[in-house]
């Protein structure tokens, strides 16, 4: 035992190093003397800088502790979406996302890249550029659409324009799991990110988790959404802001957990919700005139016959229709 604690406290130090020589973020890690979490340095070569030049803030603050800041600004991030048909949660997501982060920078000619192949966009359509506009305040001259047959070109498009300045980011949407996104693509994809100092959002839609360089890894799911808010309360039958279940599948700075968060389209920011279950939206309708499902049947089990049984009994033809056959004519 004294053997494991004394190589983790040597482990420890030797990355709190590293990360002073690089100059990046070290990450949270418990150390063995006092059992508390270490908040992650943000050292640069020519001295301290602020958290702001690291991260980009959710908005969440929760989400944003957790994380130790925000996810990382100049650096490959993951969206995966479990199944295809949540592909508008993930791609909302990080809307909302490269939203705040032009938000900060308010810089009228920044430009959004979204590249991806042609069975994605045929699979989940295209970004509808009046919704854009509404709900997350992109104008369409703003965002630059870039479809190519392969995913190997994908990454390609992607590479280069993430060194292009106007560029303020790069989202790149892929379905599956194809071969070409492996942890040599994905680490020059990073290191574009990091060199350029903007993120590159990388959305995996009906993809497994497989090892890639991005630092960081969320995984969404809609979430049912709340009653649209009036003066007079709760407006029945409507539908109000978008909500995502998000849950940390992969960070370097953060233990795994899962948020509710909701988008506020008129503020262009994300907020907590802390309790789910208020005012929630039926995602169906209950059918009416309708007798309700029979009650799914309990477990089966074999049991063994009784001590009284012939060996070599069967069931007679009357008990089982099924063994009849039709004669054969002629």
């Amino acid at each position: 035992m004294a053997t494991s604690a004394v190589a983790r406290d040597v482990v420890f130090a030797l990355r709190q190093k590293i990360a002073k020589i690089e100059g990046t973020l070290a990450e949270r890690l418990v150390s063995p003397a006092d059992g508390q979490p270490v908040a992650g340095l943000l050292v640069r070569r020519n001295g301290h800088a602020s958290p702001r030049d690291f991260f980009l803030p959710t908005g969440v603050e929760r989400l944003d502790e957790v994380l130790g800041g925000g996810l990382p600004k100049a650096a490959l991030i993951e969206i995966h979406g479990t199944e295809t048909r949540n592909a508008g949660a993930a791609a909302g997501l990080a809307l909302c996302l490269v939203s705040g982060m032009l938000k900060e920078r308010s810089r009228p000619r920044d430009l959004v890249l979204w590249v991806g192949t042609t069975e994605m966009f045929r699979e989940a359509g295209h970004p509808y550029a009046p919704g854009l506009a509404s709900f997350f305040g992109i104008s369409a001259e703003s965002l630059l659409l870039a479809e190519a047959p392969k995913a190997a070109d994908v990454l390609w498009i992607a590479e280069e324009a993430a060194r292009i300045v106007e560029i303020a980011a790069v989202v790149v949407e892929l379905r599956g799991n194809p071969r070409s996104v492996d942890l040599t693509a994905t680490r020059r994809l990073h290191r574009r990110a990091q060199d350029s100092g903007r993120p590159v959002f990388l959305l995996r839609q009906s993809a497994a988790p497989e090892p890639t360089a991005a630092p960081v890894r969320l995984v969404v799911t809609p979430a049912p959404a709340t009653l649209r808010q009036t003066l007079l309360g709760p407006l029945a039958g409507s539908i109000g802001a978008p909500v995502f279940a998000v849950e940390i599948g992969k960070s370097r700075t953060a233990l795994p957990g899962s948020f509710i968060v909701e988008w506020n389209p008129d503020a262009h920011t994300l907020a907590e919700r802390r309790d789910g279950s208020e005012n929630r939206i039926a995602v169906v309708s209950s059918s009416r005139g309708r007798a309700h499902p029979p009650a799914q049947a309990g477990a089966v089990l074999a049991f063994k016959p009784a001590v009284g049984e012939a060996a070599g009994n069967k069931p007679s033809r009357e008990q089982h229709p099924a063994h009849r056959r039709p004669r054969r004519t002629g």
